[in-house]
């Protein structure tokens, strides 16, 4: 079957940090996931946006806790696409959410052989790029075949880094992984973090925040050819002046790269990363 954007559609959740998708690209849903504040439920990225999100945390007595949408959500989203003839639904990794499990039950539900479910194994802006990458391939034609094997290879090579200012609200929200062998160092260490096969990792303990930049630039150096092919992908909490340092950097050092997405990270990932993080994000895609 040949797969292009006329024929196939794509739906990411809301932890894809690209609420404008679906303005962007008729054939783009987003599905959203809640958050709770005491007993008001929100769904992120419409009823309740980052800097209205980042206000009310910044003064609230208890964080606020999240869930993700039911199966039903999934079923609405993928009745209204029922005029496609695949959908790909691209998802936050299972290992952080049970988001893509009741995408599955909703496709199971279904019975609709038009689904296939993808387990991102990441995160943010992370799914973002994924999801441009396959709608790349549907606009010059594609197959079943090549969007896996892209996939595949977007699990392996793909680059992911970022930094919080604490690591209190990962631990608390229980999306720590190993990474919790770092909680509760002392004051100004910046732990600079992964996500790799789905779960957040340690990769290396800095002092303070410059130190932290110095870290993105090496291992964005390291990973990355000066080509064209190179995506980009910023994503900020509420920290807009960390996310245009990192456009100066892909500017400075890899200038034939492209930005495909800048974001602030909405309601559900701000909940567990907190305040302050900053996340950089690299594919080659020739």
């Amino acid at each position: 079957m040949s797969l292009t954007a006329a024929n196939t559609a794509i739906v990411v959740d809301s932890t894809a940090d690209f609420p404008e998708a679906p303005t962007r690209f008729p054939n783009w849903r987003v599905v959203p996931l809640y958050v709770r504040f005491g007993d008001e439920s929100h769904r992120d990225c419409v009823d309740l946006g980052p800097d209205e999100f980042y206000a009310r945390l910044r003064t609230a007595s208890e964080l606020p806790t999240t869930s993700q949408p039911t199966p039903a959500d999934f079923a609405a989203a993928y009745e209204e696409l029922a005029g496609y003839e695949r959908i790909y639904s691209v998802h936050i990794s299972g290992k952080l959410s049970g988001t893509v499990a009741s995408a599955r039950t909703a496709a199971a539900e279904a019975g609709a052989d038009q689904l296939r479910i993808v387990d991102s194994d990441t995160a943010s802006a992370a799914i973002a790029m994924l999801g441009l990458a396959i709608q790349r391939r549907l606009e010059r034609g594609t197959t079943d075949e090549e969007i896996d094997e892209l996939v595949e290879r977007y699990r392996r090579e793909a680059g992911l880094l970022f930094t919080v200012d604490t690591l209190e609200f990962l631990a608390r929200g229980g999306r720590i992984g190993r990474a919790r062998a770092l909680a509760g160092q002392m004051l100004n260490v910046k732990p600079i973090l992964t996500i790799r096969e789905g779960e957040v990792l340690p990769v290396k303990r800095v002092r303070g925040s410059q130190k932290a930049f110095m870290e993105f630039v090496r291992a964005f150096r390291e990973g990355t050819p000066d080509a064209p092919g190179l995506r980009v992908g910023i994503a900020h909490a509420d920290a807009p002046e960390r996310a245009e340092a990192l456009a100066e950097l892909v500017a400075r050092e890899r200038p034939r790269a492209e930005i495909d997405v800048t974001t602030t990270l909405g309601a559900v990932i701000g909940t567990h990363a907190g305040p302050g993080t900053v996340g950089f994000f690299w594919f080659y895609d020739p």
